[in-house]
Parts: structure tokens; sequence; C-alpha cells
């Protein structure tokens, strides 16, 4: 029973650590028009949280050393709601700009000590981050997916299509407050925790989450745009976008089982990069872009899993997993916020998508490049299936 109970406590707080970001990205183009505020000013809601999950990220070690893992947790949860609520208090750039410095800092702090729970609570089972990435994609396909009809249906209120997905962010908290009772931070043996800076497979994780961020957001920003300027209606558009988050669902429950098995992770991360490849190679080419948004969603929604694996996977105690994950996230994080402007850019500089997309390109062939240079094999995952201890 207690396990079914740490399960739903990951699930409903990963389902809290995207609608704040994407339900702004699927109202960009209302926001712009009811606020009257440039394309940049527009982007900064949705970059700010990216940058904050990056920049904020070293602090979950400090602060779940001084006040506890599930306490860490449910305060960053709380900020997560608590900034998404208070986007019902005024229609406003102030607020939105505020409330998504608010809730990146509390999802910085959630995503890395996520990781340090599954290591606590699942250390024989890497495998339950499918759980994790999974509830993440389901909280941004519903806020995307949503938000313009509730907009539509609450006669466009947008403080309300805003701020109605604190209500998931309440359900959270209710579930965190009863991990909190049962565990009390212990005072004792405790030691000082460094981010691994120096360690040459914590900085090959960096990259590789880096360069994976880097193409899902740019994805996510950029494929209705590029379905525009291909000649396909605005609903169309959209439609392919929902397309490429949905088909990450299945596949974010799937891989993780798939490497458990056959323990060969390398090979998984190069398959699902491969598939970003080839979807990109389609965009490039003459065909429908159903087919090439069906592989970048697959590369995706692989790709994600794996990136908070790895650092799982790669340690020994809960705490070391926190400090690997914080510092893969904090670099890849920041990498991935620039991302999108710097697709956007290029747009910008050519007056076309194609070499955007060819920018795309290289950032795969790079990730593949990282990805073969780990030394990740099957006895990392035999080592939390209780063979053998992993060594670093």
């Amino acid at each position: 029973m207690k396990k079914i109970f740490y399960v739903l406590a990951l699930f409903f707080a990963a389902l809290n650590l995207r609608p704040i970001i994407t339900s702004v990205a699927s109202m960009m183009s209302m926001i712009q028009a009811e606020l009257g505020i440039s394309a940049l000013t527009a982007s900064l809601m949705t970059t700010l949280p990216v940058l904050c999950m990056g920049l904020f990220a070293p602090a979950t070690t400090t602060l779940s050393q001084r006040l506890g893992l599930e306490r860490t947790i449910f305060i960053s949860l709380l900020l997560i709601t608590l900034a998404t609520a208070l986007r019902s208090a005024d229609q406003s750039v102030t607020i939105l700009i505020v409330t998504a410095l608010v809730g990146g800092i509390g999802i910085s702090l959630a995503g890395p000590l996520l990781s340090s729970f599954i290591k606590k609570y699942f250390p024989a089972n890497p495998g339950i981050v499918s759980i994790y990435s999974v509830s993440m994609t389901i909280g941004a396909a519903l806020a995307s997916g949503l938000t313009i009809p509730i907009y539509t249906q609450r006669q466009h209120n947008l403080s309300f299509a805003l701020s109605c997905w604190a209500i998931m962010g309440i359900i959270a908290v209710f579930f965190w407050i009863g991990l909190i009772r049962k565990n009390k931070p212990s005072r004792s043996d405790i030691k000082r925790l460094r981010l691994p800076l120096g360690n040459k497979k914590a900085i090959q994780f960096t990259l590789f989450f880096g360069f994976m961020a880097s193409m899902f957001y740019s994805l996510t920003a950029w494929i209705s745009p590029i379905a525009l300027s291909f000649g396909y209606s605005s609903q169309h558009a959209a439609l392919l976008l929902t397309v490429f988050t949905l088909i990450q669902v299945p596949v974010a429950l799937l891989i993780p089982n798939l490497v458990n098995r056959s323990g060969k992770i390398k090979q998984w991360l190069v398959l699902c990069s491969v598939s970003e490849l080839i979807g990109l190679v389609l965009l490039l080419s003459p065909v429908p872009m159903l087919p090439a948004v069906l592989f970048l969603g697959i590369g995706a929604g692989g790709l994600f899993p794996l990136a908070l694996m790895l650092p799982i996977m790669a340690t020994n105690t809960p705490e070391e997993a926190g400090t690997w994950s914080a510092m893969s996230q904090m670099g890849g994080y920041i990498m991935g916020a620039f991302g999108p402007l710097f697709i956007g850019r290029i747009f910008d500089l050519s007056g076309q998508f194609y070499i955007s997309i060819i920018a795309m390109l290289v950032i795969v062939l790079l990730m593949i490049s990282v990805q073969l240079s780990m030394n990740m094999g099957r006895k990392a995952v035999e080592a939390h299936q209780g063979n053998e201890p992993q060594k670093n």
C-alpha cells in the first residue's frame, strides 16, 4: 500500500511540472493580442521558467539537506500552485512574468529531487522514472490542448484559462502533506554534498540533457509555425503539435522498461535520437508532415525519461542522484531555454525554416556523439536490480 501511495505522490507531483509553461505557450497569440505585447516579451513567459529550471537547480542539494527531501518537494509544489493560482489576480504582463519566474523556481527544485525520490523509494527499479515522465507529458498535453477551449468556454477569460491549472497543484499538495508528516528530516551524519562538476560522466549527462532539452523546446515552440509556413491551416498546425505531445506518452512509458529488460541504455539513447533525425530529414522532404511529427515525438518521448534515468543508474544514494540530476538539469535547461531563441533567430535571418531545421539536425548529431561517448551498459542496470553496486 505504501508503494502505491509513493507512486501516486510521484505522479501528481510530476503532473504539475509543465502546465504553467504549456498553458501560456498554447495561448501565445491571444496573450499578445489582449495585452498588446511584442513576441519577444511574450516569449519571456515560456523562456523564464526554463531558465529558472537551470539556474536554481543547484539549490536543491542545500535545501533538501536542511529541510528534507519530502519537505523540499512539498515547498516546490506549493510555489508552482501559488504561482499558477496568482494568474487569476490580474490580467497583466507583470503578473504573467512574475508567476513564470516563481513557477520556474518551483519546477527547478522539484525536477532533480523527484529523481532522488525515485532513488530513495524505488532503489531497485529506476524504470519507475516512466511514471515521472509520462505524468509530466500528460500535464503538458492537458494544458496545451485544453487551455484554448477553456478560454473560449469562459467568454475569453484569459486569467481563468491560465490559473485553473492550480487545481492539479492543490491535489498534489494534499498528497505531499501526508508524506511530510511521515518523514522527518534527519540531522545526524549530514555531510555537505557538491555538484560533480569534475566528473566526466556527469559532464556527458549534462551535455546530453542540454541537447535533448534544446531539441524538445525548439520543436514544441516551432512545430506549429513550421506547419503554417508549409501551407497547413492553423487548426491542422495545432493538431500536429498535439500529435507530437501525445505520442510521447506511450513511448515514455515503454522505453524505461525496455532499458530495464535489455540493460542497453546507450542503444536506446541512440535509437531515440535517430528517430528525431529521421523526423527532421522528413521535414526537409516533400512529404506530409505527420510522419515527421510522429518520428520527432517518438524520439522526444524516449529521450526525456532516459535523461532522467542516467543519474539514477550511475549513482549509489538518493543524495548523490540528486546532485547529479541537479547538475544535468542546471546545464541542460539553460541550454534548452536558448534552443527556441536560436532557431527563431536563424529563421529571422534566413526568412524560411529549412535552415532552422538543418540547425536542429546538427544539434541531434552532436547529441548522438555525446551518447556514443558515454560508458553506460548492462552493469548499470543490473546494479539497481540488486546484483552489484555501480562504480563511478
